[in-house]
């Protein structure tokens, strides 16, 4: 497998920067999420990985080799798209040899390539099955077994559950880590699902803008985002980002608390209405309108019952605020 390298990766169209300067490691055999809203820039970084697109300026290495002007096929590199791009009219076990066959790899060896990703993928039932037969995830899974038969340094996917229903979702959430795991391939996943990110990464890169706002673990991110965007991205339900003054600090422009690090008490600090109550079972959500601050979610056991109209009072938990500056940065406590 290999490493990825991305250094001083510029990218424009005429007169348009999307992506100014970035420079990104990717670590040999990790899960690397790319993950920001639409437009930000990170398709376009995951298709000058892979050769679809030039950077205007900047380089990218893969395994220690400068591939910024190479081919696609001379990069060592597989991807895996939304669309699932199969052939309707071949079998599953033909869609997944294809490349193979125009590489002219002997059929012995083939035939061994497509029986261990079929393995893998627990595809084996399905290998003489057209696509029209299958499933979206068993497509999705055959789309991946065409990447793994090419025994490739690095995997790129470009939102591909992003046309899954959301049971199917999680259950590929699930097989892509299982394939992580079993292969230990470096991946490079691109989404703007937040979910997918901290339950897939290693290595979660937020963007921006075409910028890096923060990278890091996934738990990291979490407990301590490097941004007020990062902050109001990472995490379900949202962190409530609440004005300085909800911690009666003029120097903080933003102060942040997750739902689950508030708390019901009679003499809380905020006095607050609940509005809509969700009963998820293991949890209750409620989102709450907050006297003077605006709404505000909180989660709370599952035990606990509320109704739509009850007040109440909330704390946060002091060592659980997150504080942003009057630059959307994070500032540390301070006495």
């Amino acid at each position: 497998m290999a490493d990825v390298q991305l250094t001083g990766i510029t990218k424009t169209f005429g007169a348009v920067t999307v992506i100014p300067d970035l420079n990104l490691s990717v670590p040999d055999g990790s899960f690397t999420v790319l993950v920001g809203p639409s437009g930000c820039g990170k398709s376009t970084l995951l298709r000058m990985i892979a050769g679809l697109e030039s950077p205007t300026a900047g380089g990218i290495r893969i395994g220690g080799t400068d591939v910024t002007d190479a081919e696609p096929s001379d990069r060592g590199i597989s991807m895996v798209f939304q669309s699932y791009a199969l052939y309707p009219h071949m079998t599953v076990a033909q869609n997944i040899d294809f490349g193979l066959r125009l590489a002219k790899v002997p059929a012995a060896e083939r035939a061994a390539r497509v029986s261990e990703a079929a393995r893998i993928l627990s595809l084996e039932a399905y290998l003489d099955r057209k696509p029209g037969q299958l499933s979206g995830g068993q497509r999705q899974r055959v789309a991946i077994g065409r990447s793994i038969v090419r025994h490739p340094e690095v995997f790129l996917f470009d939102e591909p559950l992003s046309n899954l229903d959301a049971a199917l979702r999680t259950q590929m959430r699930v097989e892509l880590a299982q394939l992580h795991q079993s292969i230990g391939a470096t991946m490079i996943y691109v989404t703007h699902d937040q979910v997918e990110a901290m339950t897939l990464a290693d290595q979660i890169v937020v963007m921006k803008d075409g910028h890096i706002e923060q990278v890091g673990a996934p738990m990291e991110l979490y407990d301590r985002p490097a941004s007020e965007f990062v902050a109001s991205f990472i995490g379900s339900p949202k962190m409530n980002l609440l004005p300085g003054r909800a911690i009666a600090r003029d120097d903080v422009k933003i102060a942040g608390i997750r739902p689950e690090h508030l708390h019901i008490e009679s003499e809380g600090q905020w006095r607050a209405v609940a509005k809509v109550v969700e009963t998820l079972g293991a949890d209750t959500i409620a989102y709450m309108d907050a006297e003077g601050l605006g709404e505000i979610t909180v989660r709370l056991p599952g035990h606990i019952r509320l109704k739509a109209g009850e007040r109440l009072a909330l704390s946060p938990e002091a060592a659980n605020l997150h504080l942003f500056g009057h630059d959307g940065r994070r500032m540390e406590h301070s006495a």
